[in-house]
Formats: C-alpha cells, structure tokens, sequence
C-alpha cells in the first residue's frame, strides 16, 4: 500500500507508537509522513517527510490575557485552512490510505474533516480536558475578583466549544477510528457515538530487557510531570510506609509543567518523602531506571492505555498499579503485577510488601516479562493496523 502518515504530536507514549508504527510498515509499504514544523521529530531519518508551517498566534499579556481564549480560537480557524490545504496535498500525491495521528492543537485533526482519500484515524485518547474533571490543584485558584470575572467571561467557554466542535467533526469523517484499549473504545462510543476498533499497542521487549537487573530500595515512577499523572497520589502513597522503611521516589519525565513539578517538590518535603525528579533523559537511562527499581508505581488518572506498564513487564520489573483506565487491561493482578484501588494506603501496602519479599517480586517480574514478550508485541499490534488499513481502503 502507499500509505501516507499524518500527526502534529509532542514527545511521549504516543511519539514511540508513531516511531514504532513506521519502522515496521516501512518494510513493507510505501510510506510518506506529513506533520507541521513543531511536531517531534521521527526516529527513522530515512522516512520521507513533508512539513507545513504554522504559526500559533502570539498570546497577550497580562492585563489583556483574557482575550487569550480569543486569540486561540482564532488560531484553530486559521490551522483548518492550513489543514485544507495539506488534505489536497496528501490527495494529490496519490495514496491509497492516510494513518492520522492526533493533533497537540485540537486532539482529532483537522486534516480528517478536508481528506478525501480513506482515512484511519489512530485515536489514542479524546480531548480529556473537555470531556472529564481536571485534579485539584492549589495553583489552578485565583483571588476573589478574578473567580468572579470567570463566572461572567464567556471567552473561555467559546474556546471549549471550538475544540469540541473541531474534535467531533474532525473525528466523525474519519472512515475508521482505531484505539488502544476498550476504555478507549468505550470513551470513543460515549463521546461520538461511534464504535471504534481494537487495536492494541506493544513493547519493545528486547530494548527494556539489555541490562542486568539489579534492584535496589527505590520507587520508580514514569510519565509527564502534569497533574493526570498521579505522581501526587503516589507521593502520598510512599508517605504511609514507615518512615524507617521508607522508600526514595524517582520520578522520570519526559515533559514537565513548573507548576506541577513545585507542587510535588513541597509535597514531598511536607509528607517526608525523598523525592527525585529527572526529566529529558535518554532512553538508555530510562532502561536503566527500570533495571535497577526495587518496583515501579503507576498511577495516571484514567490513562488511555500506559506504554509505562509495558515498559515496566518488559524489563522485568515488579510493577504496582492502579486498578483505572487502560492499565487494568495489561497488568494481571498477582500474576504480573499487583493492581490495587486509588487509595493512598492500599497503593503504599502493596510497594512495602513488594520492596520487602524481592523473592515475590522477581517472581512478578519474571511472568511480566515472559507475557510482554508473548502477548504485547509490537508484530501484533502493526498485523491488526495493516487489517485495519486495507479495510479502510477496501
């Protein structure tokens, strides 16, 4: 097939499923990437890819900052006519299929709603912010006459409407709309009424499987420094282990919010917990990272899927993870791993007994590792996506 690759994506879980989507169809089809100047860039420099530019409209500063919802919803009409104008790029130059990836701007591209050629749409997540309730957090609250200025300002609610609008349109013209779990699929049928296919993600097992394993009394924990990722749960967690026992938490990102990250920084200081933060780190470290913890915590709120699971069975390391979203479709509880509610003392019983019994948790992470290399493969997931793709041409 000559298939054609379109994403505006930042770096994280979904930059390694594009990476690993285009190593293995490359090999076997015709394949020619679209994105704009700003999306992360591939791995594989041999890929031809073909760039747009688009210019986000500068954003004002305080004391007009409240037109900035303006300002953005402007900047969503002014990327569809760019969207436009790729979409009768991508038709003229003749494939047979379009693999859309989300848009960091608007979540379903705008691409979709102007492709005239089939289109599969890889939906790993909707545009949560607008669908679900966002963590509490003391930096989000605002003095007394800017909460009452919110209450009155519709700006911000304009810009909500226009995402949401963008996204569904967007969506519903995509000829199939593929995820990567049955939360997913079940978001997906919710929000656009539409039945989506199944298409689980991998892991590379031999990549998180080169270093010898040597564990040490350490927590680690994976994922963007941003509120859906937990980390302030799992704080709170390590605090109810006795502080004679307690673990260090290592935390590694990939992104990170200032906010966030000094939110965690004063949270562990005031719950006495060791807390380290490391984030943009190379890849060879992250496998280090997982070679050398004691036992990995994850616990994102309502994630999607969780490519940090993955990566943790397939290195072998002992895994404790919250019994929500995607996660508790990879992580078999006693057999892989132990999954256990969102709560604080639960969460933390299960890393004492983990980090206390390293015989029980070789163990769990050995079956991890045998099941990541068995069932989460990467072949699998790109044989579903090859069906899918000739479905959508066919």
């Amino acid at each position: 097939m000559r298939i054609a690759l379109y994403h505006n994506l930042h770096s994280g879980g979904a930059k390694r499923v594009v990476n690993a989507q285009i190593a293995s169809l490359a090999t076997r089809h015709n394949i020619v990437v679209y994105s704009l100047v700003g999306a992360m860039p591939l791995s594989d420099t041999r890929i031809p890819v073909r760039t747009e530019i688009h210019r986000p409209m500068p954003m004002a500063r305080s004391p007009l900052g409240r037109i900035n919802p303006l300002l953005r919803a402007v900047d969503i009409l002014r990327l569809n006519e760019l969207a436009r104008r790729l979409a009768a790029r991508i038709d003229h130059d003749g494939f047979d299929v379009v693999l859309v990836h989300p848009c960091q701007v608007t979540q379903a591209p705008l691409v979709l709603r102007w492709l005239r050629t089939p289109t599969l749409y890889y939906c790993q997540e909707l545009p949560r912010q607008h669908y679900e309730p966002s963590p509490v957090r003391s930096y989000y609250r605002r003095g007394p006459l800017a909460s009452a200025v919110d209450t009155f300002d519709p700006l911000p609610k304009i810009h909500r409407a226009v995402i949401r609008i963008a996204d569904r349109r967007s969506v519903v013209k995509a000829k199939t709309v593929a995820v990567n779990s049955r939360y997913s699929q079940a978001n997906v049928h919710a929000a656009y009424g539409l039945q989506a296919h199944l298409c689980y993600l991998g892991v590379d097992s031999k990549a998180f499987n080169l270093l010898p394993r040597q564990r040490e009394r350490t927590v680690l924990s994976v994922g963007a420094l941003t509120p859906l990722k937990g980390f302030d749960f799992i704080i709170e967690a390590v605090a109810t282990i006795p502080a004679a026992e307690r673990p260090q938490l290592l935390v590694i990102s990939n992104y990170q919010e200032a906010n966030e990250r000094a939110y965690l920084e004063e949270l562990a200081a005031t719950r006495g917990v060791r807390l380290e933060l490391r984030v943009g780190i190379p890849d060879t470290e992250l496998q280090a990272a997982y070679a050398s913890a004691g036992c990995v915590a994850y616990a994102p709120v309502r994630e999607p899927f969780g490519l940090v699971a993955l990566e943790a069975m397939a290195a072998g390391a002992p895994i404790v993870a919250v019994a929500e979203g995607g996660v508790a479709e990879t992580v078999i509880d006693g057999e892989t791993g132990l999954v256990v509610p969102r709560e604080p003392f639960a969460f933390g019983s299960a890393l004492q007994a983990l980090l206390a019994a390293p015989e029980r948790a070789e163990w769990l992470g050995r079956a991890a590792r045998h099941r990541a290399a068995l069932v989460w493969t990467w072949e699998r997931h790109i044989s579903e996506l090859e069906r899918l793709l000739a479905l959508t041409v066919g």
